[in-house]
């Protein structure tokens, strides 16, 4: 058993802590705001119940793994006696590298930091610690409970000690981690987000709306979701945060994010989390809309 804290309570923080828990590991849940803590542990029982629904686990199972899991608002007390911490946090460097720093201060030294960054540089945020040798790159996939897939990003620091632990963990969490070099995108979006960036321009550039472009995608290459639809899921805002951290860390102007994507953005259409995107999202349905503005 590990203990385990998760820093931030969003959507990938709270399923973190779910999986870690259900593999019986203790966990600490950690977040600012008592509201996002709360709203943390409904979804994750919400979660438990799908579970139980497709008898993946048993109710007793279900009350077992919310005993492993305790909430927190003050950093300090939640990681102090971590053997891991995996961080949530919003994609924004200079947030992640203050945290980290707090990271090193408070954890034991032997602890390992682990980011779930989609993106950002492991080799930066390790740099802002004084144990860049235990700072790796931890990238679960959303829905985090139901996707296989671990990105293990090895920082230009992280020790082969320090991987080999987190390849092993990954597995005990019956996840498949894949271990990659700490380039900008990592493996998942530097080929993802391109993909997702140029079906953007297809639709602003007039070639085809947007239920067309996804189909294409879904029926044409048996991708289970279309680009579009796949980017409202993902965030709009999380999108653009990666296709900036590619054109600026690679300097290839085909990483450079389509104009409409930042406009949205700019206009607060972030798709799924903000209700519109390219399509549109009401709470609790599962029947999704081409939203007005891309309607012909």
């Amino acid at each position: 058993m590990v203990k385990v804290s998760v820093v931030g309570a969003g959507t990938m923080g709270n399923g973190i802590a779910h999986v870690f828990a259900q593999f019986g590991h203790k966990v600490a849940l950690i977040d600012s705001s008592e509201k996002a803590l709360e709203m943390a542990m409904g979804t994750i029982a919400q979660n438990l119940d799908r579970q139980i629904a497709k008898e993946k686990i048993d109710p007793q199972e279900k009350e077992e793994i919310l005993s492993r899991i305790r909430t927190y608002s003050d950093l300090e007390l939640g990681i102090s006696k971590s053997d891991l911490v995996v961080e949530a946090a919003t994609e924004n460097l200079s947030v992640k590298l203050e945290l980290f720093k707090k990271l090193d201060q408070y954890c034991p030294k032997e602890t390992i930091l682990a980011s779930n960054t989609s993106s950002i540089s492991i080799t930066q945020i390790a740099s802002a610690t004084a144990r860049p040798n235990k700072v790796i790159g931890m990238h679960f996939m959303n829905p985090v409970p139901v996707m296989p897939l671990v990105e293990v990003i090895r920082g230009y620091s992280t020790s082969h000690e320090t991987t080999h632990q987190i390849m092993s963990l990954s597995k005990s969490l019956e996840k498949t981690p894949v271990e990659v070099n700490d380039y900008p995108g990592f493996v998942s979006n530097r080929i993802l987000m391109p993909m997702i960036n140029e079906a953007i321009y297809s639709l602003y550039e007039g070639v085809a709306g947007v239920q067309e472009i996804d189909t294409v995608l879904k029926m044409g290459m048996a991708h289970p979701m279309g680009p579009l639809q796949l980017a409202d899921f993902i965030g709009l805002d999380v999108c653009l945060s990666i296709l900036k951290v590619l054109y600026e860390g690679l300097g290839n102007p085909k990483y450079a994010p389509c104009p409409l994507l930042v406009n949205m953005v700019a206009a607060g259409h972030k798709g799924v989390k903000s209700g519109v995107g390219f399509y549109k999202h009401e709470l609790g349905s599962k029947e999704i809309q081409v939203a007005e503005r891309f309607q012909n």
